[in-house]
């Protein structure tokens, strides 16, 4: 799969769990709006540090937005 839509899935998927918005999220990180829905759709290449400074947004651990989702954790 390619990374940039796995972590944008992984991103959408946890920001929707946490019952956030993207503008809550630009707030919370000072990444856009138009950066996160970029990201969401899989047409950004974030850095190693976008990923770890997205995930400090959500409240996760970064691995989270780098691993292939399963449901039955």
């Amino acid at each position: 799969m390619d990374m940039r839509k796995l972590v944008g899935q992984n991103f959408s998927r946890l920001r929707r769990e946490k019952g956030l918005t993207q503008e809550e999220i630009e707030e919370r990180s000072g990444f856009s709006q138009q950066y996160l829905s970029g990201l969401e759709r899989g047409q950004r290449n974030p850095t190693i540090i976008t990923i770890y400074e997205l995930a400090q947004a959500l409240g996760v651990d970064y691995l989270e937005l780098l691993s292939p989702y399963r449901r039955n954790k």
